[in-house]
């Protein structure tokens, strides 16, 4: 990271460590994950812009979830039934939006509501500059300071879920979002991200729990 980089303004404004300091090597040449194993050496665990993104922690003391655990298949993963198996989330947003490396090579974003991967760049330093370049919506730094002003501070390893997903046109009204552990919010919203990612286009889905 040099000096003016974007990845090296993001830290700057980190809230952190969540856990004790540790020297993190994926064991790989180059890419996203040396660049992630670098930060957490840096910085073990951290929150941006409010808390409205979060960077786990590695190792299993600290607060909010252990990245590696975060990415076994027995905590949230099962539940998307191999939509989210190739990723390697290393943080979330305020909504559970989850940030991940794919195929080593690509940084990413996936939406727990419709499994739906878009990418954001090759590298954690093109991340860092799409989130600098709206922290407002890309990182959201106001709605998480408005929504905890009103509401409390979240736990480390607590996040927001709407009551109608956003993707069935769901508000981001206070009343329409509930505070929940972010492992059960993502496993709640899995078995729905099935059925919407699957679905044809123009299909009717029936979404309810059994």
């Amino acid at each position: 990271m040099t000096q003016h980089s974007a990845l090296e303004q993001l830290m700057g404004r980190a809230r952190g460590p969540m856990g004790p300091a540790i020297e993190l090597d994926f064991g790989v040449a180059g890419g996203p994950l040396v660049e992630l194993g670098q930060v957490i050496s840096r910085m073990n665990g951290f929150f941006l812009f409010n808390g409205g993104i979060q960077v786990f922690r590695v190792g299993e003391e600290g607060l909010g979830p252990d990245m590696l655990a975060w990415n076994t298949d027995t905590l949230w993963k099962s539940t998307y039934a191999g939509l989210a198996d190739d990723l390697f989330c290393f943080g979330q947003d305020l909504f559970g939006t989850q940030f991940a490396i794919l195929g080593d090579e690509e940084v990413v974003r996936f939406d727990p509501e419709t499994a739906t991967v878009k990418p954001l760049g090759a590298s954690l330093e093109d991340w860092a500059r799409w989130l600098l370049s709206d922290p407002d919506v890309n990182g959201v730094n106001s709605f998480a300071h408005a929504f905890q002003k009103e509401h409390g501070a979240l736990e480390p390893d607590e996040r927001l879920i709407p009551l109608q997903f956003f993707v069935t046109g769901g508000s981001y009204d206070f009343d329409n979002l509930s505070v929940k552990d972010a492992a059960v919010a993502m496993q709640i919203r899995g078995p729905i991200a099935q059925k919407i990612h699957n679905a044809p286009e123009g299909a009717t889905i029936r979404l309810g729990t059994e």
